[in-house]
């Protein structure tokens, strides 16, 4: 179009794509199936990628009661992984023509204050974790259509509930600490009243039971380098038979965990195999690199948006949970390795 002339409109397109403008309506918001062929549809936005055409967001949203924004309630921000979900999130929902506002709770988990004067008037639905589940309280984000990442199905408070499989994870950790021959281990979990720890302590329990002979013991934490190493410190120094295998919650406990083992003169992973779960960045750049059950952040994100999606049109979601793999690095060895 000539610079200069006025905004191409819905009625351009119908006269360049040869249709109605009710066509271009249906094909531009995407509810064009069963009702116009594949033809049409393709020639209609053909015609508006060529005259540059845009549909009027506000107007369009305002009469159909949306506002084509979701809320992404996390945890605060304290490792990659919820960057990972916000990512994959806000693709599918550019893909959709929606905004992602992320909202991470203040205090990690726990009440949050409202960032609306009406989220319900604000917003069209909200993703939340299960981490963050209380903040949901408090912006009435459990009024709105919900979808609940890591948290029990059984018990969700959402529409439609998201997971990782979490309890394949630890199996897989679990395996393979088993068959390496460790007997004694110490579980480093996180003291966080949430669904997934809960689902990791079970899983490592019971895969233990299996074999004849294990010994677990556990010791919480707050998610933080220092208290991981406060906690572990103390966990590894106490009397008796000390663990030869260290599982841990999260990446970042344990890295605190490598450095409570090195204060102790402990070689890792010599006298101690330690192992994590989330595959962050320091992974691998502490050393040796660090044992660890791979999470797609992003894929989980994805996931979570198109299940929302699927609620606010009226479809059933996706089923099934995220798959993850345990990636094997140098902090896993048989005890006592030389």
């Amino acid at each position: 179009m000539a610079r200069g002339s006025t905004r191409p409109t819905s009625r351009d397109v119908a006269q360049a794509a040869g249709v109605s403008q009710a066509a271009v309506s249906l094909v531009l918001g995407d509810k064009w199936r069963g009702r116009v062929s594949e033809t049409t549809a393709e020639r209609v936005r053909e015609a508006a990628q060529e005259l540059g055409y845009r549909p009027n967001l506000a107007a369009r949203n305002l009469r159909l009661g949306r506002t084509r924004t979701v809320l992404l309630v996390v945890p605060a921000l304290t490792t990659e992984f919820f960057a990972g979900v916000y990512t994959g999130a806000a693709r599918v929902a550019a893909a959709h023509g929606f905004g992602v506002v992320l909202y991470p709770s203040p205090e990690g988990i726990g009440p949050a204050r409202d960032p609306f004067g009406s989220a319900a008037a604000a917003l069209d639905g909200v993703i939340a974790s299960s981490m963050a589940a209380d903040a949901l309280t408090a912006i009435r984000g459990d009024q709105l259509p919900l979808v609940m990442l890591d948290s029990d199905p059984e018990g969700s408070l959402g529409a439609a509930t998201v997971n990782l499989d979490i309890k394949d994870g630890v199996r897989q950790v679990a395996e393979h600490l088993l068959s390496l021959g460790h007997r004694r281990f110490l579980h480093l979990a996180a003291d966080i009243p949430s669904w997934t720890f809960v689902v990791r302590a079970r899983e490592l329990s019971a895969q233990l039971d299996k074999v004849p002979g294990t010994h677990l013991d556990t010791a919480r934490a707050p998610i933080s380098f220092e208290d991981a190493l406060s906690v572990a410190e103390t966990a590894l120094a106490a009397p008796g038979p000390r663990p030869t295998a260290l599982v841990c919650d999260d990446d970042k406990l344990a890295a605190g965990a490598y450095k409570a083992a090195r204060r102790l003169g402990l070689r890792i992973p010599e006298d101690l195999s330690i192992t994590g779960l989330d595959d962050l960045a320091l992974a691998q750049a502490i050393d040796p690199e660090l044992t660890t059950v791979r999470l797609d952040a992003e894929r989980f994100g994805e996931r979570g948006m198109e299940a929302l999606l699927a609620v606010l049109d009226g479809r059933t979601p996706p089923a099934g949970d995220i798959p993850v793999h345990l990636v094997v690095r140098g902090s896993t060895a048989p005890p006592g390795a030389p």
